[in-house]
């Protein structure tokens, strides 16, 4: 039987040894508790996210995963769809019909106001401009400014997507993140006409569930549920282990953990690149010494629902990167989930941090919620202080998918099978930050693990 280290607790490594079969399973974990970056608060009937907030309905390993360890049951949609944009100093309603801000739907689009008859009409030339057969990587700016010009992206496209990815859309890699948006404009001539035919053969939606999944008791409850499923198979989780090192050693690797090497027969190593680029001196694994990563942070704050007028039933909003703001988001999270709340309690959670600002770093936590506040104060109607406020920081958490990214992993990814048999890198730094995308990452570092012949 194989004996396999897993380097990380997180939901890409809990997943991992999930998802292994036939081996001595380790999983070590520097902190003192599994989970990562998903963290869930609960107190006096709130239950808050700290970290990640949901996940997407349609990526649906997630949902399966759940399933499968018994909390299907306790999955719940998020209750109200409409999202909006800040932008020009004011609220405008996500216009109906769009998929990530592309418009498919001819009048909402020429009703919202987001976008100036100026911009609207060049958007519009989307229907003209022929695509170009894409050779080498571009940015997600440089597409959307071809094909909907620069209003739309700004206002429109960039607020959406560069928070997905906590991103310079200029920098953003078309290929490592949307490359369906590409396709779609080759395939069809225009990028507007196939997202209209990709939204026009999707399957018709039988409910009026969000597009968003979480769970009763939060994503903690996930985690918990997760690592008693793999402690209960077998699967050891060691807490307070440090990985300092991880060297060759026969047909294997020693791993030095709190100053002592262990002997593993396979690796697999699930951390940040920020920790795990410092253990390799390979020179095709330099390129995650050098790749970027934005450092957010989350301020939630609770009020009694008297303190707060907000009118629109929606998600929240995201804020175009031209307005003078701190924050970039804010979930109207009371709103968006019911259950995270008390009744006559309104929950707010801020998102702070842009690619190449210092503001999480350069405040401290008392800074950073006057600095929320006077942002909301800009777009909501609120009076007094908040009953409680929570500020948390994830630092260096979100890697940039520069343009050549997934090349470049690919690459590396091919230079790990032949020099480093039997050691896998991965995680959110390489192919999807999202949480079903850790998991399905994972599920194939086991996959490939389990289909490893070559011990007896």
């Amino acid at each position: 039987m194989k004996k396999v280290a897993i380097i990380g607790a997180g939901i890409t490594g809990l997943s991992a040894a999930y998802y292994l079969e036939d081996a001595e399973i380790e999983v070590l974990e520097q902190s003192d508790r599994p989970g990562g970056k998903i963290k869930t608060y609960q107190r006096d009937g709130y239950t808050i996210e700290l970290g990640p907030e949901s996940y997407l309905a349609r990526k649906s390993i997630m949902t399966e995963l759940a399933t499968a360890i018994g909390l299907g049951d306790d999955i719940v949609a998020n209750q109200t769809g409409q999202s909006y944009i800040y932008a020009k100093n004011q609220l405008y309603p996500m216009p109906g019909g769009s998929i990530m801000g592309i418009p498919t739907e001819i009048k909402p689009f020429l009703e919202t106001r987001l976008l100036s008859p100026l911009g609207k009409v060049r958007a519009g030339m989307d229907y003209f401009i022929k695509p170009d057969k894409m050779t080498t990587d571009i940015s997600v700016g440089a597409f959307f400014r071809k094909r909907l010009g620069n209003e739309a992206l700004e206002n429109l496209i960039e607020p959406l997507l560069s928070g997905i990815y906590g991103a310079d859309i200029d920098r953003l890699s078309l290929k490592s993140t949307f490359p369906n948006f590409k396709e779609q404009e080759e395939t069809h001539g225009s990028l507007i006409k196939g997202m209209r035919d990709q939204k026009k053969k999707a399957p018709k939606k039988t409910e009026t569930k969000g597009q968003f999944r979480q769970f009763r008791n939060g994503l903690q409850s996930f985690i918990d549920r997760l690592a008693e499923t793999v402690t209960d198979k077998g699967a050891k989780i060691r807490y307070n282990s440090e990985v300092t090192a991880v060297q060759q050693s026969g047909d294997g690797y020693l791993v030095t953990v709190n100053g002592q090497e262990t002997y593993y027969d396979r690796v697999i190593v699930t951390v940040p690149h920020t920790v795990f680029s410092k253990w390799f001196e390979d020179a095709p694994l330099r390129y995650f010494k050098h790749m970027e990563t934005t450092s957010v942070a989350t301020v939630v704050m609770a009020f009694d629902e008297s303190q707060v007028k907000n009118e629109e039933n929606g998600t929240g909003f995201v804020i175009a990167r031209n307005s003078d703001t701190v924050i970039t988001a804010c979930t109207w999270t009371s709103k968006k989930w019911t259950h995270s709340t008390p009744a006559g309690k309104v929950l707010l959670r801020a998102y702070v941090g842009r690619p190449g600002d210092t503001v999480v770093r350069d405040h401290d936590d008392a800074e950073l919620v006057k600095l929320a506040r006077r942002d909301l104060d800009k777009m909501m109607d609120i009076n007094g202080e908040p009953e409680f406020t929570i500020v948390t920081r994830l630092m260096n958490s979100m890697p940039l998918y520069e343009v050549g990214h997934i090349d470049r992993i690919h690459a590396i990814q091919r230079y790990m099978r032949e020099t480093y048999p039997g050691l896998i890198l991965t995680g959110a730094s390489f192919e999807a930050v999202g949480l079903p995308d850790c998991i399905a990452q994972a599920k194939s570092a086991a996959e490939e693990i389990n289909k490893d012949n070559y011990i007896a």
